[in-house]
């Protein structure tokens, strides 16, 4: 696949959990798994990187389920989550040579996951009659989508 699509894949993850894709992508690199060691994205391979990203994902899935944890489409929700669908975008692009293309395929990404997660979302409650399902299985997709992506990349 091209580094476009699985720049694109990372901005979706983004879109439905705003912190785990900045998490894939630095322990990717941290694991060697994206060589972006050197170039300006070193940075999200560094143990600090790491941890932070770490927690703040973990931090987001207990938050998410969260009653009053506002809509992922309000503003500081969905910029969040293009901030970190570009950044983790461009990551992935410049492990494979072309950091513009995956930045602009991240944010791209964010805005799909953005609102095909929120409508994906409510049908699933609206299927099981609550939320609580709807929203481990989203869990699962982006942590299992992230994962797949960051080992796929290289």
């Amino acid at each position: 696949m091209s580094i476009f699509i699985f720049a694109l894949l990372i901005g979706i993850i983004a879109g439905l959990r705003a912190m785990t894709a900045p998490a894939a992508v630095a322990w990717a690199a941290y694991l060697g798994w994206l060589p972006v060691a050197g170039t300006w994205a070193g940075f999200v391979g560094h143990w600090i990187a790491v941890a932070i990203f770490t927690i703040a994902a973990l931090a987001e899935l207990v938050t998410d389920q969260l009653p009053s944890t506002p809509s992922r489409k309000v503003p500081q929700q969905f910029g969040a989550r293009i901030v970190t669908g570009a950044l983790s975008g461009a990551v992935i692009g410049t492990a494979g040579g072309a950091m513009l293309v995956g930045l602009i395929a991240g944010v791209i990404g964010a805005v799909i996951g953005t609102y095909g997660g929120a409508e994906a979302r409510a049908r699933l409650a609206g299927t099981f009659g609550k939320d609580l399902p709807a929203a481990l299985i989203e869990d699962a997709v982006a942590i299992l989508g992230a994962l797949w992506i960051v080992s796929a990349v290289v």
